[in-house]
C-alpha cells in the first residue's frame, strides 16, 4: 500500500512541509521539514486524526526549521537532523533573519546518511545529498523521496548560499536510490525559488555528433530569443557530457538577462539556465 503524503506550505517563505502516514487512517505520522506555523500544523494533524510521532529535517536552513521547536515540544516528538548542521537548530536565532519566528531546539538524533529510521510505522532510508548545504540529507520510503532542497520545481537546489557547491550537488542528484524502482521526488515550490525561465532545444544528430542545434531561451511572459552562442558551441560536439557542458556554459553566459528571477543571485541564474539547457539537450539528443 502506498504512503499517504500531505503537503503544507509553512513559514514566511511558504516552504514545503510533508506529513507522511503509512496509510490514510494511520493514527501516527512523520513530519518532514516543518518550517513554521506549528500551531496551525497541529490543528491540521488533529483534523486528519493523526499525531506527530517524529520530525525529520533535511537540512539546517531557517525556512525548514522555524516550526521544529514548537512542534517537538508540543507533541513530544523526537527530531532527526543532519549532524553537520545541528547548530543551525540549536542556535537558531543566530542563523535566522531577524524577526523570523522560531526557537532553538536540541535534536535527539543526528544523521549523516546511511541510517534507517523507523517513525510512525514507516522505515525511512537516510541518504546523504550534500551540495545545496554541506550536510543535506534526503529521506526515502516506499518509492517516495523527500529531497528537501536537493530539487526545486523543474530544477535543482540553488548553490549561491554559504557552504553550497555545484559539483557536489550534481553528484548528489545522480546517486542511486537504495532499492529498485522509480521514486517520486517531492520538490521545492516556494515562491522565491520558482524557476521563471524556459528553454527550448532542438538538436539534429548525425554519426554520434551534433549536426545542428536550435536553442531559444526566455522568461515567463517574455518573448524567447535565440541563443546563437550556445547553438555554435553545441554544433559539432559529440553527444556526451562534454557537449552538454559546452552548450550549457555558452547559454548561461549568453542568456543571463533572460532569466527573470529577481530573488536569485547571478550565480543562481546561471545555474538555473545550465540545468535547463542540460535537460533540454539530453531530451533532444535522446529523441534524435
Amino acid at each position: 500500500m502506498p504512503l499517504t503524503v500531505d503537503r503544507y506550505e509553512l513559514g514566511p517563505l511558504q516552504t514545503n512541509c510533508y506529513v507522511v502516514r503509512s496509510e490514510r487512517g494511520a493514527t501516527e505520522c512523520a513530519v518532514i521539514d516543518p518550517g513554521g506555523d506549528a500551531a496551525d500544523l497541529r490543528l491540521e494533524l488533529a483534523r486528519l486524526g493523526t499525531s506527530c510521532a517524529g520530525i525529520l529535517i533535511t537540512h539546517g536552513h531557517f525556512d525548514h526549521l522555524g516550526g521544529v521547536a514548537d512542534l517537538a515540544e508540543g507533541t513530544g516528538a523526537e527530531v532527526w537532523m543532519p549532524e553537520g548542521e545541528r547548530e543551525r537548530l540549536e542556535r537558531y536565532p543566530e542563523f535566522a533573519p531577524v524577526g523570523v519566528p522560531g526557537r532553538p531546539h536540541e535534536p535527539e538524533h543526528l544523521v549523516s546518511g546511511g541510517e534507517s529510521i523507523e517513525v510512525a510505522g514507516i522505515s525511512f532510508e537516510c541518504l546523504a545529498v550534500p551540495g545545496h548545504s554541506p550536510a543535506h540529507v534526503a529521506f526515502h520510503a516506499e518509492g517516495e523521496l523527500f529531497s528537501g532542497d536537493l530539487l526545486f520545481a523543474g530544477s535543482v537546489g540553488r548553490v549561491d548560499l554559504p557552504g553550497a557547491d555545484w559539483d557536489t550537488l550534481l553528484a548528489s542528484v545522480r546517486i542511486p536510490l537504495p532499492e529498485p524502482g522509480t521514486a517520486v521526488a517531492h520538490r521545492k515550490l516556494a515562491f522565491h525559488e520558482r524557476p521563471a525561465a524556459t528553454v527550448a532545444c532542438a538538436v539534429r544528430v548525425e554519426g554520434g555528433a551534433v549536426a545542428e542545434a536550435r536553442i531559444a531561451v526566455g522568461s515567463v511572459g517574455a518573448r524567447a530569443v535565440r541563443a546563437t552562442a550556445a547553438e555554435r558551441a553545441l554544433t559539432g560536439c559529440a553527444v556526451d557530457d562534454t557537449a552538454v557542458v559546452a552548450g550549457a556554459a555558452a547559454l548561461a553566459a549568453e542568456a543571463s538577462e533572460a532569466v527573470d528571477d529577481a530573488n536569485g543571485s547571478a550565480a543562481y541564474k546561471e545555474q538555473l539556465v545550465r540545468v535547463l539547457v542540460t535537460r533540454c539537450f539530453a531530451d533532444a539528443t535522446t529523441s534524435g
